[in-house]
């Protein structure tokens, strides 16, 4: 078990490693000068000068991708020497020196994203750490929606299998497959947040925190969570709903269930007791992909609603070129990907130790 694991980790070191590096050059290829972006369309050439200096803008491209390598990695090498006092051997590397080569510290640090282009030099671990708290509380309660109503409507299709039922079940979820959440986010905002707002008391947009009107700080408003968590749900629902039916029919011809019938248990009964948790596997194993797509794919549900997470940050930081946002953005969202994909791989391995040969 610890071969296979170290394995996956090896995996997912060069996978990220590869994200990293299509971030890197993806961004930096762009057209346009970063340190233009940063100083606006009042700049001299003596300030973008300084910022090309302070940001590393005036190295080779691969001495810069050199430095971003160095800012990521939890084992970093900072430069003692006076000269290299800069942007990219100072300030950020504060973690715990394990020893030195020459005039070289070896630091056991944080990842360091870098500093905002836009928000007055605010570190991007900052930015993500404020927003994608509240990404998570949108996925975890998309998923928790999906699940209950995707295999409730899964269990109630195949229980009346080829019913006008089963067929309506069937086409609610290829519908709700195909649209695309950016649509049903904007139909939800505007029937349930502006035409039925008297009757839902829902708002077309909104945060989990809001202000207070008499300056009390912030509080939860939990209601504006309702809207973007269901359009978010409808596709990983609709996904659920499939699977959870197919599976247990599947399960439902087996001969031990044919055996239980015999026996004259009821249908509800076979169904709740013994096909059920049989059937839950690819259910599972949907919902693991999917809690991890959710935090990418929130992007426009987020904005649209105007929910403060990661997606609406990435969105903003799009819109004002801000590219240490964007990227740090990426590189986190795909480490969460490779992560829960660990995670699924490792259960599994414990599970079914034919995995791990």
């Amino acid at each position: 078990m610890i071969s296979y694991l170290l394995q996956k980790i090896g995996y997912a070191f060069f996978t990220l490693f590869g994200v990293v590096t299509v971030v890197f050059l993806l961004f930096n290829i762009l057209p346009g000068d970063p340190a233009r972006m940063m100083l606006g369309q009042n700049e001299t050439a003596e300030q973008v000068a300084i910022v090309k200096k302070k940001y590393g803008f005036d190295q080779p491209l691969s001495k810069q991708y050199a430095y971003y390598l160095n800012d990521l990695s939890p084992i970093s090498f900072h430069s003692l020497r006076k000269e290299d006092h800069s942007y990219f051997s100072d300030k950020k590397y504060l973690g715990f020196k394990l020893f030195s080569i020459g005039e070289i510290n070896v630091v056991l640090k944080a990842p360091y994203l870098r500093e905002s282009f836009q928000k007055n030099g605010k570190k991007v671990s900052a930015v993500i750490l404020e927003t994608l708290p509240n990404t998570i509380v949108l996925a975890i309660s998309s998923i928790f929606i999906a699940m209950v109503l995707g295999m409730s409507l899964g269990v109630i299709s195949a229980m009346y299998k080829d019913s006008w039922i089963d067929k309506l079940i069937q086409l609610v979820s290829t519908f709700g497959m195909s649209v695309p959440s950016f649509f049903s986010a904007i139909l939800f905002a505007w029937i349930f947040g502006f035409l039925l707002h008297n009757y839902t008391g829902l708002n077309m947009t909104g945060s989990l925190y809001e202000v207070d009107d008499f300056g009390n700080g912030t509080y939860i408003q939990w209601k504006n969570l309702i809207l973007p968590a269901v359009v978010l749900g409808i596709r990983p629902l609709a996904v659920v709903s499939q699977l959870m039916r197919n599976s247990l029919l599947e399960v439902l011809s087996t001969d031990y269930i044919r055996t239980a019938k015999a026996k004259g248990l009821s249908e509800l009964s076979i169904i709740r007791k013994h096909a059920l948790k049989n059937a839950m596997n690819p259910v599972v194993t949907a919902i693991s992909g999917w809690f991890a797509s959710m935090l990418a794919g929130a992007v426009f549900v987020e904005y649209i609603f105007g929910w403060n997470g990661l997606g609406k940050e990435i969105v903003d930081a799009l819109n004002t070129l801000d590219l240490p946002v964007i990227m740090g953005a990426v590189i986190v969202i795909a480490s969460l990907f490779i992560l829960i994909n660990i995670f699924v791989d490792v259960i599994y391995g414990w599970l079914d130790p034919k995995i791990r040969n």
